[in-house]
């Protein structure tokens, strides 16, 4: 009986399936492709769903179809006026997102040290963030050029996020650390360096990332009512007024690219920065 009982016990070892040793790496349950195969799995997915969705429809007018966007994407990439709309929408959208975090950094500071000026801010920013982006663009029309509202709309709509977020994450500091930090006699800077900003810099990164594609929409949309000369919004609003859809879907796909370009560039500057301090 123990001879027959151990000699099952061994067939049954063979036929499992090898497993890894503590050395070795365990197999993972999950997808077999790396990330890079995976998000490129995911994209040409979606491109498939999108030539699919064109060739159902059957008219370019609707849903131009992938190639037809991309061979027009090449060739806008070939022309001077491409790169002229692109840095002079960067510019302008990214002087408003950049004035918005130093405003709204400053704010929440100001809000977090004296409560009064927080009982004073709190009603103008609850009025930007319920007010429509298309009332402050229009509204905004009527006092500026149509290259400052594009300034100005992206500043308005990053303002409240970055105010809030860094409100937020002051209010969470750890309070048994900033005795510890007064009872070594910490100096500001020291508190500051150690006790506030890896309390912040998540909120921080979070107000960034969100702001930056606040900005970018409302900037792009504030070009596209106000229609400054060699924008980005320009050439939306003159793909969509003589019927160019293949236009319209090949300058969206820009505005998509350098919204996340930008993203990944401000996101490595911030981490870059916070290991030097």
């Amino acid at each position: 009986m123990t001879r027959s009982t151990t000699s099952d016990k061994e067939d049954a070892q063979l036929h499992q399936s090898p497993t890894a040793g503590p050395g070795e790496p365990k197999a993972s349950p999950g997808f077999p492709m790396g990330p890079i195969g995976q998000k490129l799995l995911v994209f040409l997915f979606w491109i498939l769903v999108w030539a699919a969705a064109g060739m159902a429809v059957g008219q370019e007018l609707l849903i131009p179809g992938p190639g037809i966007v991309f061979s027009r994407l090449l060739a806008l990439l070939g022309t001077k006026p491409f790169y002229f709309s692109i840095f002079a929408s960067m510019g302008r959208i990214m002087l408003g997102f950049l004035l918005a975090v130093v405003a709204g950094t400053l704010l929440s500071v100001l809000t977090a040290t004296i409560p009064f000026f927080k009982h004073l801010f709190s009603p103008l920013i609850g009025m930007i963030k319920a007010t429509p982006v298309a009332s402050f663009i229009i509204l905004a029309l009527v006092w500026l050029s149509s290259e400052g509202v594009v300034t100005f709309v992206a500043f308005l709509m990053v303002l409240p996020l970055v105010w809030g977020n860094l409100s937020q994450g002051i209010r969470a500091t750890d309070r048994q650390l900033l005795e510890m930090s007064r009872m070594f006699r910490f100096s500001r800077w020291k508190v500051v360096r150690y006790v506030y900003i890896p309390s912040v810099m998540p909120h921080f990164v979070s107000a960034v990332t969100t702001g930056i594609g606040f900005a970018w929409k409302s900037g792009i949309a504030a070009e596209v009512l106000g229609t400054p000369k060699g924008s980005v919004g320009q050439a939306l609003y003159n793909a969509k007024i003589y019927l160019e859809t293949p236009d319209l879907f090949a300058w969206t796909l820009v505005v998509i690219i350098l919204s996340l370009i930008i993203e990944r560039g401000v996101l490595w500057f911030i981490h870059w920065t916070a290991a030097r301090l």
